[in-house]
């Protein structure tokens, strides 16, 4: 399961912060800090890969051989594009190659949505980044990896947000909002 997405600039300012799981926000806040540490800290040839630092990694350690593989996070895996830094912290159970591949993913959808996407776009298009990382994860589950259908959902998304409020209303009774033919819900 994934507990937690995040993007950082090369300063160390979020872009993006996501958690699956509760935490308190001081936590989060120390958490953040100490990954972007971790993650800047590294030379370019190091694997992508590192254990959860210690912080919450003293909180979640197994009690019993059995409870090895548990639902807590123990896994950072990093991509560093440019100027950002695309983290995700997951449990042990999810595969570190599916989660690079899942970072690769999420910044081509990215780059086809806004024509080589730069941190700019992320500062000023924010409802766009985050319906992207909803389409493909839900509750710290991966639901969608196929970049087209990820990229045509966000367009829908954006068509729907920009509809005027009254478009399709109108007639009486129920249905009244309906379309004909495709049946698709039309008003609020």
């Amino acid at each position: 399961m994934i507990s937690a997405v995040l993007v950082f600039n090369n300063s160390g300012q979020p872009r993006l912060t996501k958690f699956y799981t509760q935490l308190d926000t001081s936590v989060q806040q120390r958490l953040i800090s100490e990954i972007f540490t971790l993650v800047s800290n590294r030379p370019n040839s190091a694997c992508n890969f590192l254990p959860l630092p210690p912080l919450l990694a003293s909180s979640s350690k197994p009690s019993s051989p059995t409870e090895l593989y548990s639902d807590t996070p123990s896994l950072i895996t990093y991509r560093h594009y440019a100027t950002l830094y695309f983290i995700v912290i997951s449990t042990s159970t999810e595969s570190p190659l599916a989660l690079l591949d899942l970072i690769q993913v999420f910044v081509e959808s990215l780059d086809r949505l806004f024509d080589n996407v730069c941190e700019l776009d992320l500062i000023f298009n924010f409802e766009t980044l985050h319906a992207t990382l909803g389409e493909m994860i839900v509750g710290g589950v991966v639901i969608e990896t196929a970049l087209d259908r990820i990229v045509e959902g966000v367009r829908a998304q954006e068509r729907v947000s920009k509809r005027p409020v009254n478009e399709g209303r109108g007639g009486s009774g129920f249905g009244a909002g309906f379309r004909a033919g495709d049946m698709v819900w039309s008003g609020r």
